[in-house]
């Protein structure tokens, strides 16, 4: 099995011993991505809303570094820090995704790394 690591300047930049994303056996696996400013590397402003935008932004442009889409995506998995922040995040990953929509978790966590409210991660499919 060979394996690819996906790096690109428009998410943050991995913080410890893990890759933005690996590229294996025509497959895409992203890290989990919060609601960071690649630029910064802070958390950014707004709350939930914001930061599941911002989760998706860095989402799209690893898919992008790997020669993907929305359209490729085939499950994510959405970790909350409050459940009740379900139909907010839901309303911003909507607007991002194609039909059909991906298969999808969401689970409740008791924290995220530097007090993100919100991690989103993602496999998919890599053109052939």
């Amino acid at each position: 099995m060979t394996r690819r690591a996906i790096s690109t300047p428009g998410a943050p930049a991995a913080v410890g011993p893990y890759s933005q994303a690996i590229a294996t056996e025509g497959f895409l696996f992203t890290a989990g991505q919060v609601g960071l400013d690649p630029a910064s590397g802070a958390v950014v402003e707004g709350g939930v809303e914001a930061q599941a935008e911002r989760a998706m932004a860095n989402l799209t442009a690893v898919l992008d570094a790997a020669g993907c889409t929305w359209g490729d995506v085939l499950k994510t998995t959405i970790f909350l820090v409050d459940i009740d922040d379900f139909a907010t995040v839901n309303a911003v990953y909507a607007r991002f995704l194609v039909d059909p929509s991906p298969a999808r978790s969401t689970v409740a966590v008791a924290a995220l790394p530097k007090g993100a409210r919100v991690e989103i991660e993602l496999v998919a499919r890599l053109p052939r």
